[in-house]
């Protein structure tokens, strides 16, 4: 990541509290225990140094940011160091250098210290005084994260400071160096037990065994829970002299002082050498036939992890809590907002196929999107010497096969009217020459050293257009195509390839003139091209506005609608950074939409280093906010299978939402399920769920608590089931308001069961308009 990631503007988006957390998302059954964790209860979300992912550990604004964009039961983790005068500080490492300006304030004071035995140089607490570090300022101690934030002068904070301030559900303390600080006279033990007596506790953690041991039986485990945190495998425990990988073999030993287990997330789901996943170990099920509950360490968005992952932070996540055989109890991360979001009736476009992870346009990549659950699939049509249309990326051959490579090297050139630089073109070869080169995946952030799935980097084949078509077309789960021309009239032109009109001919052959179940959708950057596929009520034509824009104005809108009845825009259009900062949010999708036009933005990457730092260096936060912040209709994406389950809807927290929490719109088959929405009790407009023109809509096993209605139900609205929801304060349950429209459908179908209404202004109701029109229920 390096310096190329740096802050430009200010924190927006992650200050929209729609969030949820890589430990509140299940694909699982719904038979059995909802949770295989040792309790059965949801695993924990545990802030390491609050959201220090982004901003400078254990400062009052990273734990305060954590809080209101995490579970309400979020637990913060402070590692506690020992100051000069014995008090306890949070702070993320024995050495102040590396997370604070101690070095600019107290300058020539490095001293050297054995820790754990080993010979240690830099600036320690034990010779500061609390007083002392008043006037040292935290910083962020990751050198890839943004430096940007370290100006605001955070000041280092006690272990009261932050239950004071904060006021934390949860305060999870961690002692690292309990030795260390024994060596210097200054007593852990004294001062967990003494604290412990002011501030409500809910872990204490250590990777010293005597320590634990030492304050075991101070603490009640229903209140207060020990926890032997685990080192490298290899790494000794100071106070057995034992790995910690031997200690792992006696975990009736580790019963005998502590009430669970933290691991480095490896002890769990090993990875090869390659950066891919083994089988995964017994720790799990072995500690809690124990009775311990395991803990998973080593989180972090923006650090590289197993391919199998495809650089998607909830996936990774998904496979330690939800993956059929067991769940770790808690999630140890820096970034702890790896969020699921609300279904709205979100269209996800594949990007030549799942590019993300195998080469693109490729068999593979198509069938991967498939399997995904992409609901379109797309071809860039490209033709080759002989009038073949295939499906590849770019008309430029260098990049995504080994054209270069080829004995077909030297047919590059630079063609102005394409693109600057020179290239390799397939109007150059035959379909057979095509055929002999080999895919490519692409990488598109081999500047950060992060590369795609390496085992498969010349994996597939290429597919000619026919073959796409029926490829689709024997699909079930898909609900259409996505045709992309580009070149259309330099081909016409200069090379005698009428690419439109061929492509008009295969989608004839093919039987897609005469068929209603796959949607055909053509998208150009050229108007012309467009404007022949017109004639054709049958197929969504698409206009993609290549550059980034700021602005549209009425009349381009106007003119724009007159050729296309969607448009594709960038992120950057919607949302523009600077020093990939957010700096606001234009108006453009918002004048699109009123004329109509639904508006796909391209293109959502899994890699974080494709993300506004604002989005916490995952994927789904920026999905979502995309999607809630301006509701687009759809997102094209390298990774399908991100943003197929970004639509999920399952154990949601909703926090003072300005406006309609859920807005369930033209959507059909969508369950919300076990959702926490909570506003004042006099916030107006906050529905907790909207509801209009859907079919077969769920609100199962939810708190919803609002000024406004819990749920209310617009017209158009059919076979609405609401069951086992806790409803109040707000306004009730209610269907409308009706009548404020000429010929509105009817509502239909709604069933209100084993729900708890309580403090409301209505039970349930029926609203309409003063003068309505008519309407009926």
């Amino acid at each position: 990541m390096c310096n190329a990631r740096a802050r430009g503007g200010v924190l927006l988006l992650l200050l929209v509290v729609v969030v949820l957390h890589c430990n509140v998302v299940t694909q699982g059954s719904n038979t059995g225990p909802r949770w295989q964790t040792l309790s059965g209860d949801p695993p924990l979300v545990i802030a390491r140094g609050g959201f220090s992912g982004l901003l400078p550990d254990s400062s009052l604004e990273s734990y305060a940011l954590a809080v209101m964009l995490s579970v309400p039961d979020v637990m913060l983790w402070c590692d506690v160091q020992l100051t000069k005068d014995a008090i306890g500080i949070c702070f993320p490492d024995v050495k102040l250098q590396n997370a604070s300006n101690i070095e600019y304030v107290y300058k020539g004071k490095d001293k050297a210290y054995l820790v754990n035995g080993v010979p240690t140089q830099g600036r320690f607490p034990i010779d500061y005084t609390i007083k002392d570090l008043a006037n040292v300022s935290l910083t962020q101690g990751v050198y890839s994260r943004t430096s940007k934030f370290d100006g605001n002068v955070y000041a280092i904070l006690t272990v009261e400071d932050l239950f004071r301030q904060v006021k934390p559900q949860g305060l999870w303390l961690n002692i690292q160096h309990d030795a260390f600080y024994a060596q210097h006279n200054l007593s852990m033990r004294s001062y967990i037990l003494s604290v412990s007596r002011r501030v409500a506790v809910s872990y204490i953690s250590s990777p010293e065994v005597g320590f634990l041991r030492s304050i075991a039986a101070r603490f009640n485990p229903k209140i207060t829970k020990l926890v032997f945190h685990f080192l490298k495998q290899a790494e000794i425990e100071p106070t057995t002299n034992q790995t910690y990988g031997s200690l792992l073999g006696n975990l009736t030993f580790i019963k005998t002082f502590a009430s669970g287990i933290l691991v480095p997330k490896d002890y769990i789901w090993p990875i090869d050498a390659s950066q891919y996943l083994l089988r995964h170990t017994s720790l799990v099920t072995d500690a809690h036939k124990e009775g311990l509950e395991v803990f998973a360490s080593d989180f972090s968005n923006d650090v590289p992890y197993s391919f199998n992952f495809s650089y998607d932070p909830l996936a990774e996540c998904l496979h330690f809590i939800d993956n059929g055989d067991f769940s770790v109890d808690g999630i140890l991360s820096t970034f702890p907002i790896t969020p699921s979001s609300a279904i709205v009736d979100l269209k996800v476009i594949s990007k030549n196929g799942a590019s993300g992870d195998f080469p693109s346009c490729t068999n593979l990549a198509y069938q991967q999107a498939i399997s995904d659950g992409a609901d379109v699939i797309d071809c860039p049509v490209q033709m080759s010497k002989d009038g073949t249309l295939f499906c590849f990326s770019s008309i430029n051959l260098s990049n995504g096969t080994t054209a270069s490579q080829s004995k077909y090297s030297n047919y590059a050139m630079t063609i102005p009217e394409i693109m600057e630089t020179s290239g390799i073109f397939a109007f150059n070869l035959t379909w057979d020459e095509i055929q002999t080169l080999s895919p490519d995946v692409s990488n598109p952030f081999t500047d950060y050293t992060l590369f795609r799935n390496p085992k498969f980097k010349n994996a597939g084949n290429f597919l000619k257009l026919s073959d796409f078509l029926t490829l689709a077309k024997n699909s079930t789960t898909l609900s259409g195509v996505l045709i992309s021309i580009e070149n259309a009239p330099y081909l016409a032109e200069k090379q005698g390839l009428g690419v439109t009109e061929a492509v008009m001919t295969a989608l004839k052959d093919s039987g897609y003139d005469n068929q209603t179940d796959l949607k055909v959708m053509i998208q150009s950057t050229n108007s012309s091209v467009l404007m022949k596929f017109k004639d054709n009520d049958k197929y969504e034509i698409v206009y993609k506005i290549e550059e980034s824009i700021r602005d549209a104005s009425n009349a381009t809108v106007e003119g724009i609608k007159k050729f296309a009845d969607s448009v594709v825009v960038n992120k950057v259009s919607v949302f523009p950074v600077n020093n990939l900062f957010l700096t606001g949010l234009t108006d453009v999708v918002a004048k699109l939409q009123a004329v109509k036009l639904p508006v796909y933005v391209e293109l959502f990457s899994n890699e974080f280093v494709s993300q506004a730092w604002d989005f916490a260096s995952d994927a789904t936060v920026e999905i979502n906010s995309f999607v809630l912040g301006t509701g687009i209709s759809g997102v094209i994406t390298d990774f399908p299978k991100t943003a197929t389950r970004y639509r999920n809807i399952d154990h949601i927290t909703f926090i003072n939402s300005k406006n309609f929490h859920f807005n369930i719109f033209a959507s059909n088959n969508i369950t919300i399920d076990s959702v926490y929405i909570v506003a004042p009790g006099d916030s107006p407009n906050t529905d907790g769920i909207h509801i209009a023109i859907s079919n077969n809509v769920q609100v199962l096993n939810s708190v919803i608590a609002t000024g406004d209605d819990c749920v209310s139900i617009g017209p158009g609205s059919k076979n609405i089931n609401i069951s086992n929801v806790h409803c109040g304060p707000g306004h009730g349950i209610s269907i409308g308001s009706l009548g404020g429209s000429p010929n509105e459908e009817d509502v239909i179908g709604v069933h209100v069961t084993n729900c708890n209404i309580t403090n409301t202004m209505n039970g349930v109701r029926i609203k309409s308009w003063a003068k309505p029109y008519q309407t009926s229920l």
